[in-house]
């Protein structure tokens, strides 16, 4: 108990850094860690410590915990209102094995749970009912789930489930009432419902402490790209800034590249997305990167020498500045390489593109990444995956200890704070850093190629 009060603590006075940022601003007072050098951030996945539950149990848990909560804190008002009923439906959890097996069955089920949580929400915000009472987070929690998963229908009648298409995406929906943060995320063949941990860790020489600056946790949804910015303004705070920062594909694009040279002066060194056209995937058509643009004068010239009839301004549905641009459909329809440029049957050629410096930014960085000089300096990156691997299996990186976003964020803060001292330990021991493993086979097969 004395733990978990002290863990409140920190988390409600917003001092959870704190322990990470006085040992990082002891170790940079000792000389093992410089701004300005070279920094690497990776992410991982992080299970919440909740069961991962079907819509099914998902809404008869969120009415069960409704119904508990409300026992302990209004039982006077509670009892009154209880359905005989809702002894047996609600008295135990919700598990699998106990849920019907036939579609019919469990369709009919969730619509009678759904009835009688409108039945409670109505009672809960009736005038005569003190307010405090749906100010409980049981209660909220009940309120938005059954906003996501039924549909409002009226009172004499039973509720229905939402359709796939009309129930919110997965970044928004509740998927436990016991960890209303938790979310579920997917990365190629990995799926799970919890949150995501970002590390990022000094990388300056061979003969140094390679050790963790900063660490950030988000929704499981939350892209890499939306962190980077955060990390950025965080390491400046701290007088840590790295001059070059490596990041995999997740984290890059060209926002990325123009908000921290600008706003921090950090050179971001990672691949960048591929352009995903047709004419770029094939190699034989006329790409973005064929065309030039006189951006003072919003006109683009085609390889055939053609220019634009339209540039306009505008958003796309995240909100981004694109520029759409519009060439003229009797010149593309005689232009004797359309084949090359379009594949519409009678249209002109349109293009999306990015402001100006992002799109510069975002050709250099694409034929930049081609050259070995990329490929020597980017190898470096792959050292941070080691980190994220000492974090799993010496400290449970991959698995909360606690519900909610902030308390997990603590544990990934007192991972990252633990992980120094032993690096620390360690360099001051002269114990000889890991090396990446290799196959038995394949340096065997290296040594007789030798």
């Amino acid at each position: 108990s004395v733990l978990s009060e002290f863990r409140t603590r920190l988390v409600t006075g917003s001092a959870e850094m704190e322990l990470l940022d006085k040992m990082l601003a002891r170790f940079k007072e000792k000389g093992l860690l410089k701004a300005r050098g070279r920094q690497r951030t990776d992410s991982t996945h992080v299970l919440a410590a909740v069961r991962a539950l079907n819509r099914l149990a998902c809404v008869g848990e969120t009415m069960r915990r409704a119904l508990n909560t409300l026992a302990v804190a209004a039982p006077d008002w509670l009892r009154p209102r209880l359905d005989s009923e809702w002894i047996e439906r609600y008295g135990a959890r919700f598990d699998n094995y106990r849920l019907p097996k036939s579609k019919t069955e469990r369709q009919a089920l969730g619509e009678q749970i759904g009835t009688d949580g409108r039945t409670l929400l109505k009672e809960l915000y009736a005038a005569d009912t003190p307010s405090w009472l749906c100010e409980l987070p049981a209660v909220e929690t009940l309120r938005q789930v059954w906003l996501q998963q039924y549909y409002a229908v009226p009172d004499d009648k039973p509720m229905r489930w939402r359709e796939a298409a009309d129930s919110p995406p997965a970044g928004k929906r509740i998927h436990t009432p016991y960890d209303v943060e938790a979310r579920y995320g997917a990365k190629r063949a990995t799926t799970w419902t919890g949150y995501k941990a970002h590390m990022t860790e000094a990388c300056d020489g061979e003969d140094e402490p390679h050790l963790i600056t900063h660490v950030v946790t988000t929704e499981a949804t939350a892209s890499e790209r939306s962190v980077v910015t955060e990390i950025h303004s965080a390491l400046e705070k701290k007088e840590l800034l790295p001059a070059e920062h490596l990041l995999d594909a997740g984290y890059v694009d060209s926002e990325t590249l123009v908000t921290s040279q600008n706003e921090h002066q950090v050179e971001v060194i990672g691949p960048v997305p591929r352009d995903q056209s047709w004419q770029a995937k094939e190699e034989t058509g006329f790409d973005i990167a064929c065309f030039v643009f006189d951006w003072e004068n919003q006109v683009a010239t085609c390889p055939r020498g053609s220019t634009s009839r339209k540039w306009s301004e505008t958003q796309d549905r995240n909100g981004n500045t694109i520029i759409n641009i519009r060439f003229d459909a009797e010149v593309c329809l005689d232009c004797p390489a359309r084949q090359q440029c379009t594949r519409s049957a009678s249209g002109p050629r349109n293009m999306t593109v990015r402001p100006r410096s992002q799109h510069e930014a975002l050709q250099t960085a694409r034929q930049y990444q081609q050259t070995q000089e990329f490929q020597e300096r980017y190898q470096d990156r792959a050292g941070v995956e080691g980190t994220i691997s000492q974090g799993v299996r010496v400290a449970t990186l991959r698995r909360s200890r606690y519900v909610g976003q902030a308390k997990t964020h603590l544990q990934h803060v007192l991972i990252a704070a633990a992980i120094n001292l032993r690096r620390v330990g360690d360099w001051l021991a002269d114990v000889p850093r890991a090396k990446t493993r290799t196959a038995p086979f394949v340096l065997l097969a290296r040594t007789a190629a030798c």
